[in-house]
């Protein structure tokens, strides 16, 4: 099943980075493309509201789920080393491990749903109408958060072990069936919001089925349900720290990120429909960056499951590189077609006006943010989750310092100042870091 000897004679070459990265980078463009649609199918009705409910309620939703991401990361960590390692048995016994999690964690999610929408809506502080219909398509939404929460580690499962074949066609099934279920509930049949709920909720059921498919060569071998394998107290102790220490990691981002809705929304309805229509630029440039970020991480895990320092080295090179020239490219074609992709998204002038106000700033996002994200998943390979929380935590105060300074005098270009400051101090930290992770990868 890992195919350990060809794997240890393989070269981590451009074209084997290439193989696993290209079908991560196809199946995220749908992504940003379903967000895309998102917004501009409600924008479709002329309104502000409507555009700033959907993004508000897929931000909340996005940071409670994201906070589950450790997931995704931690299992490409822990399968790929096993993998390296040449442990078929555990290769299986921790996608095990993983779904259970997810299981009980989208469960939770859903009894503490009336808690969680409260607290998030209440700090928004938007307008009425805004508050009342993301309140209606959350209530709707959170019913598949299991199978949601699911996909991350299924994915991170064929992240691991090379098959990002899987990943492609889960995300291109999943979001293909929200954009057209988007479009056939709302333009169709005018169900407005909540149709766009209902069309997320079909999808992610679709995509968590499809990921399981993909993933039964795991259940192939019999450790997947060897329970006392599955609950060795070892492994379940190295599963909660690395997943703490990731989970703490993961909920300072998305608190970084979440905050551009709330303090957006207090900055009134069409600041708040122009950040998420900006954000969407965001999201592009992260998921083509994420196969990049996802072959490095399941090259240096294989790395350091056979303890091969010069192997880590030629990874996280060969795979920067690559990263570097989609930010490059990124940034260059924000600047060319940011503004039409902003008419695209919203037809109400005054959003797009707003919007491309604050275009230069999703222009220079992707230079200054791509040795955070490559960094990322450096360290997510190499399972150094200490790290990613300390420096996170560091990256952390200083967001929140640059808001304080800057929000109150320069508003909402403060607001994403702040937001560009926090890239670089991420990369910077890592980076500083990154010399020791490699001398750990010789004692492995």
């Amino acid at each position: 099943m890992t195919d350990t000897t060809s794997d240890a004679q393989a070269a981590v070459s451009h074209r084997r980075v290439l193989k696993i990265a290209l079908p991560i980078v196809l199946s995220n463009a749908t992504v940003p493309i379903l967000g895309a649609v998102d917004v501009g199918v409600v924008g479709q009705l002329g309104a502000a509201a409507p555009i700033g409910a959907v993004g508000l309620g897929a931000v909340i939703l996005s940071t409670v789920y994201w906070i589950f991401g450790f997931l995704r990361m931690g299992t490409v960590g822990l399968v790929g080393q096993a993998a390296g390692a040449g442990d078929d048995a555990e290769v299986s016994a921790w996608l095990t491990r993983a779904l259970l999690v997810a299981l009980a964690g989208g469960l939770t999610l859903i009894v503490l749903q009336p808690l969680i929408f409260w607290g998030a809506l209440t700090l928004a502080d938007a307008s009425d109408e805004v508050t009342g219909l993301a309140r209606s398509y959350l209530t709707i939404r959170i019913w598949t958060a299991p199978a949601a929460i699911a996909v991350y580690a299924l994915t991170g499962w064929l992240v691991a072990m090379e098959r990002t074949g899987g990943v492609f066609w889960v995300q291109l099934v999943m979001n293909g069936t929200n954009i057209l279920l988007d479009l056939l509930f709302v333009l169709v049949l005018d169900w407005g919001v909540p149709g766009v709920a209902v069309a997320t909720v079909i999808a992610e059921l679709t995509g968590a089925a499809l990921g399981l498919w993909f993933c039964r060569a795991a259940f192939a071998n019999l450790a997947w349900r060897e329970w006392p394998r599955i609950f060795e107290r070892s492994k379940l102790v190295r599963m909660a720290l690395l997943n703490t220490d990731i989970l703490l990691r993961s909920a300072m981002l998305m608190i970084i990120f979440s905050s551009l809705g709330f303090i957006g929304a207090r900055l009134g309805d069409v600041t708040l429909a122009a950040n998420q229509v900006l954000i969407q630029f965001m999201y592009i440039t992260a998921y083509a960056m994420d196969g990049f970020a996802f072959a490095a991480e399941t090259l240096i895990a294989r790395a350091f499951g056979r303890g091969d320092r010069a192997y880590v080295r030629r990874a996280a090179l060969v795979t920067s590189v690559w990263g570097l020239l989609i930010c490059v490219f990124m940034a260059t074609a924000f600047g060319f077609v940011g503004g039409w992709g902003i008419d695209l998204m919203a037809k109400n002038a005054d959003v797009q006006q707003t919007a491309r106000q604050f275009l230069p700033y999703m222009v220079v996002a992707p230079l200054l943010g791509c040795a955070a994200w490559m960094f990322d998943g450096i360290f997510i390979g190499a399972t150094r989750s200490k790290d990613m929380r300390n420096m996170m935590a560091l990256s952390f105060l200083i967001y929140w310092l640059a808001l304080a300074v800057l929000l109150p005098t320069l508003g909402n270009h403060g607001l994403w100042l702040a937001l560009l400051i926090s890239f670089i101090a991420r990369g910077v930290t890592l980076g500083l870091r990154y010399p020791a992770l490699e001398a750990a990868a010789g004692k492995a």
